[in-house]
């Protein structure tokens, strides 16, 4: 019988690998396809999509250059723009989203938890639900520049960042809080000093997490900035086309590619936390 239960086991884990390959390749054969085709010539991406480039596909680092340089909008101010508002959204999203989380699993009143369940509801509310009337108030509000737009990812980034915390501050002790009031801590000082330096694990997930949506986003930005003024990195590979709207896809490809190798090296490097903090907080939420 034991025998026949570790063979039985054996199976399972095989072929569990094997369709986690199977998923695996499919994930990952975008991504090869725009590796392939950042360095072909543009007529050769539609036909030949998987074929390598070689001899007269090769466009070299022409595509690249041609992304970088095309129209009258500097691709540099782009990858300005969306680092500032990468970086000021998950700083604001880390801040505020972590304070209300550690207010929210200590106070535990009816309104606490009103507004921890209505972070969670606002998870699965689909963005185009409410795009119109949000462009519409960001305009209202002047929040339509790239110093402003992380207070609307703020509002959006909350929901998940909340439901995090509030899962990892129910795991931590109270008595160290209770420690730091009697040595003379005052609430920010507790927080600040104590509870902020255990919600590592949980600060570095969710941070991965808002960094890659936001560097991605491009439904938010080209609705809430002026295109023409402010273009995030995906906004400006959007708008590489020519005469009667054609479309250079070896240098959109290029840029893509350019876009997402930032993103991909620090998930890379930052994923055993993300798998961290969500043991650490989820479990508990």
């Amino acid at each position: 019988m034991n025998g026949q239960t570790l063979a039985s086991e054996r199976r399972s884990k095989n072929i569990l690998s094997a369709v986690l390959a199977v998923i695996c390749v499919i994930y990952v054969l975008p991504v090869l396809a725009v590796v392939i085709n950042s360095f072909k010539v543009n007529t050769f991406v539609k036909t030949d999509t998987f074929a390598l480039p070689k001899g007269e596909m090769w466009a070299g680092w022409s595509n690249f250059i041609k992304g970088m340089t095309f129209g009258n909008y500097p691709f540099y101010k782009s990858v300005l723009y969306s680092v500032m508002i990468t970086v000021f959204s998950t700083f604001l999203i880390l801040l505020f989203t972590s304070m209300a989380a550690w207010y929210i699993a200590r106070v535990n009143s009816v309104a606490c938890r009103a507004i921890y369940f209505l972070c969670v509801f606002s998870m699965v509310v689909p963005f185009q639900m409410v795009m119109f009337t949000l462009s519409k108030t960001a305009d209202r509000l002047h929040l339509n520049t790239p110093w402003t737009i992380p207070v609307v990812y703020l509002g959006f980034g909350a929901g998940l960042a909340i439901f995090m915390f509030v899962g990892f501050v129910k795991s931590i002790p109270i008595e160290i809080e209770e420690a730091a009031a009697i040595d003379g801590c005052g609430p920010l000082r507790t927080f600040f000093a104590v509870v902020l330096p255990m919600l590592k694990p949980t600060l570095i997930s969710v941070g991965i997490l808002e960094i890659m949506w936001v560097w991605n986003d491009y439904l938010l930005p080209v609705l809430v900035l002026d295109i023409n003024e402010y273009r995030t990195i995906p906004i400006h590979i959007q708008y590489l086309k020519g005469s009667y709207g054609t479309v250079d896809l070896g240098a959109t490809m290029a840029l893509i590619l350019l876009s997402i190798i930032p993103v991909v090296v620090f998930y890379l490097l930052c994923q055993k936390h993300i798998i961290k903090g969500v043991a650490a907080g989820a479990v508990k939420g």
